[in-house]
This record gives structure tokens, C-alpha cells and sequence, in this order.
């Protein structure tokens, strides 16, 4: 998971060398980030369900193999039709492991505090893997060249498949004849793919262009009829029953409003400090280190405690109201912002969300019966994928409209650049609320030797 989530990272810092090294137009490069969003997104669902059917370890190993030979595959890419395509083969291996990840988790540790410290190290991964492309990235393409920033998937990914080989039990699923729906396979697959594919096109299109409309339109269609035929089906590929915890219905709301919400903090407080405070790549990371050694130590050494003691509804309440105050210290910061006085106590704040994301994990798994493990854990993953593609969509289109405002205004370049992002903090607060609003009126109350 370390190796998934730093590559979602780690190619934003080193595209303007892929551009010049590959030739990529300015419209075509946005491809080397969306060619693995796409499929990576779009299959977690379905990745889940075939752990489930099939076996969990062997859907592992065979994503992370995946995985691993497309890396290889960017990393000696020399055009961009070739770079392109290996994003996207990574995006299908990323998908294939990390949908059934937690549900690997939740069947190997079923003792309350052992999963719950469980699910905080994999919360620890997030956020050390999310900072560190950003640093890891840059640091490799200055030093070497962009190409490293794939090649070092290589090592990990080996390390990844030997361990997993020695330590993972195996297990086998009903087989295909459980859940093989092919018809809902193919509807919820095109439906997330094409979901996705609209959401991460709305920046160059508009919201309410015929393009974004139209294939919204027919992406909801596919996904309402997959629903139905869910209902329908003898072997339905995701049973609805799983549907009827209040606990995987609220934690999934939760984490679509809550990531939508931090892509404020992980991307639009980096272009800030880079556009408004002429911050480097590499000063950026290091910047923002704070946040993601505050976010990994509560997750790794405070959640799981706080959970056993009061429950994961209620460390999930605490955790949100930091962030909401994150939010809040953003939308205020100054053109000439000081790091220490500005910036910091925000980094210090958004160690809230090394309380939300194990809350989250825990209650989003809790109702999981091992025949489900997958599936929800699928589930899990595509809501965060789906609520971070429509954070970057909503976020980084309002601040850009409140900076034309603001230039036509007659604001300076800095001055316009800072409104736009003060209104994408000032939504992020906002959706930060409605998630803890749903936070306290959806999740059941777990006790704390469930949690």
C-alpha cells in the first residue's frame, strides 16, 4: 500500500521533465496521472468481489506482479504512448492488490486491539506514502533522472511479493460460480470507468458542459442499472446486503466528504507554496513533512487507543473537528504568509486525520463477514478513490474561477492566486462538516472491544 499510494504522489513533481523528455503536449500529459486513476479506481470494486471468489493472497501477488512489471515498463519508456500504457497497467496491478488489502487485514487479526493497531499502521502507510512521493519525487529527478521515480517500485514490489509468499496464509475462495455475474461485472466496471474518466475531465471541460453532463448522465445509467440487476441477480456480484450496515454506509459518506475535502491540504497548499510563496519542489516536501509525521504518529501510537477506549465513532468526531479547524487557519493565510506563524499550526492540526482515516478503516470493516471481507474492502477503496478524483474536480475548478474573479478585479497575480484557494479551503471546511454531521447521526456506536 506504501507503494501504491507514493506513486499516486511521486509522478506530480517530476512531470515538467517527463513533458520535456517525452514530447508530451500540455493537454496529453495529464494522461501519465489520470491513464492510472482510471482503471486503478474503476476495478477496485470488482477486484474486491474476484478476492473473494477466488482467494484474496492470490489476487494480491498477482497485483503487486502486475504492478511491478509495469513500473519496469515506465521506467524505459521513451514515448508517450508507451509511458501511458504502462500508468495504465499500474493502475489495474494497484487496483487487483490494494482491493483486498483491509479484507486481508480484517480475516488475519480478529482480536479487537490487534486489529485495531493493525488498521492503524496501514493508516500510517497513507499518509507516510502520500508525503514522501512528494519529496521522494523530486529528490530522485533532480538527483538522477524522472525514470527513477519508477524504477524504485522495483525493489519494493519484489521485497512485497517475497514476503507476502512466506507470511500470507493461503486461502480459496468459492470459485467463480459464487458470484460470477458478468453483466453486473461489466456495468459497475464501465460505470466507475467512465465515472471517473468525467470527474478528472471536468477541469478542462466545465461542469456544465455538454461532454461532463453527457457522460455523467450514462455513467450514473450504468451504475443504477448494475444496482438493479445486483437485486435481481442469482449470484449477484455485490450483494446488497452489505449495504444494510449503517456502519459501511455512513464510513463510506464519511470518506468520499472527508478526502474530497483534504485534497485542499495534500495539493492546493502545495501549489500555494509554490505559486504565492515561490517554494521549490523539493521545500514543498520538506514543508509538509510535519503533516505527515504528525498524521503517522497519532495513527501508528494514539488511534487504536483511543478507539478501544471510546469507541471509533467518536475518535472519528475528534478527528474531524481538527481538520474543519485546519480548514479554517487556511482560508486565512496571508499572501506573504510565515511558515512557523501561517503554516505549521495547520501541519500540527491535520494530525485529525491520523484519527479519521483507522476510524474510518475500522468502522467501515466492522460489519465485514469473511465471505465479504473483499468486497468491502473494494468498496472502502473505491469511495477513496472516487471521493479524491472529485476533490481535485470541485476544489481545484472553484479556486480557479475565484481567480479570474479576482484578476479581473484588478488583483495581482499572487493576491488572485490566494483568493482562489482561500474559496477551495473555505469548501473544504464545509465538506469536512457535512462529513461530521453524517459522522454522528449514521454510524451505530461500536463498543470499544469492537471498534
Amino acid at each position: 500500500m506504501l507503494m501504491t499510494i507514493l506513486d499516486g504522489s511521486i509522478v506530480t513533481v517530476a512531470m515538467p521533465a517527463i513533458r520535456q523528455d517525452l514530447g508530451f503536449s500540455p493537454a496529453g500529459l495529464s494522461w501519465a496521472v489520470n491513464a492510472y486513476l482510471i482503471p486503478f479506481g474503476g476495478l477496485l470494486l470488482l477486484a474486491g468481489r474476484l478476492g473473494d471468489l477466488l482467494g484474496r493472497r492470490s489476487l494480491f501477488l498477482a497485483g503487486n506482479a502486475v504492478f511491478t512489471a509495469a513500473s519496469l515498463l515506465a521506467g524505459l519508456a521513451t514515448t508517450p504512448g508507451v509511458l501511458i500504457a504502462a500508468r495504465f497497467l499500474q493502475g489495474v496491478g494497484s487496483a487487483l492488490a490494494s482491493a483486498v488489502v483491509l479484507g486481508i487485514l480484517v480475516t488475519l487479526f480478529t482480536d479487537p486491539a490487534e486489529r485495531a493497531r493493525a488498521i492503524g499502521v496501514f493508516s500510517f502507510t497513507g499518509a507516510v506514502g502520500a508525503s514522501l512521493g512528494q519529496v521522494l519525487g523530486g529528490v530522485l529527478t533532480d538527483a538522477l533522472s524522472w525514470n527513477w521515480i519508477f524504477f524504485v517500485n522495483l525493489p519494493i514490489g519484489l521485497a512485497t511479493i517475497a514476503l507476502a509468499v512466506r507470511v500470507l496464509p493461503a486461502d480459496r475462495g468459492p470459485g467463480l460460480r459464487a458470484g460470477a455475474d458478468v453483466i453486473g461485472a461489466v456495468l459497475v466496471t464501465a460505470g466507475l470507468v467512465l465515472g471517473i474518466y468525467t470527474v478528472v475531465k471536468v477541469e478542462e471541460h466545465g461542469w456544465l458542459a455538454a461532454h461532463t453532463l453527457g457522460l455523467g448522465a450514462v455513467s450514473l445509467a450504468l451504475l443504477a442499472a448494475f444496482v438493479v440487476r445486483q437485486a435481481t441477480a442469482a449470484t449477484p456480484l455485490m450483494p446488497l446486503r452489505i449495504l444494510r450496515s449503517r456502519n459501511v454506509v455512513g464510513a463510506n459518506l464519511v470518506q468520499v466528504l472527508a478526502l474530497s475535502a483534504m485534497f485542499a491540504f495534500q495539493v492546493v497548499v502545495a501549489l500555494y507554496m509554490q505559486q504565492v510563496l515561490h517554494y521549490g519542489a523539493l521545500a514543498t516536501g520538506l514543508a509538509m513533512l510535519p503533516a505527515a509525521v504528525s498524521i503517522g504518529v497519532v495513527s501508528l501510537f494514539v488511534s487504536a487507543r483511543l478507539s478501544r477506549r471510546f469507541g471509533a465513532r467518536t475518535v472519528l468526531v475528534a478527528g474531524l473537528v481538527l481538520l474543519v479547524g485546519a480548514m479554517l487557519k487556511l482560508r486565512t493565510v496571508p499572501v506573504d504568509a510565515d511558515y512557523v506563524t501561517d503554516l505549521l499550526p495547520v501541519m500540527l492540526l491535520v494530525a485529525g486525520g491520523g484519527l479519521v482515516l483507522p476510524a474510518l478503516t475500522s468502522l467501515g470493516m466492522s460489519d465485514a463477514a469473511p465471505d465479504d471481507a473483499g468486497l468491502v474492502s473494494g468498496l472502502f477503496n473505491t469511495t477513496q478513490q472516487v471521493g479524491m478524483a472529485a476533490g481535485v474536480a470541485v476544489l481545484s475548478t472553484l479556486a480557479a474561477a475565484r481567480t479570474g474573479e479576482a484578476l479581473a478585479g484588478g488583483a495581482d497575480g499572487p493576491a488572485a492566486l490566494t483568493a482562489g484557494y482561500h474559496a477551495a479551503f473555505t469548501t473544504s471546511a464545509g465538506l469536512l462538516v457535512a462529513g461530521l454531521l453524517v459522522a454522528v447521526l449514521v454510524p451505530r456506536r461500536v463498543s470499544s472491544g469492537t471498534s
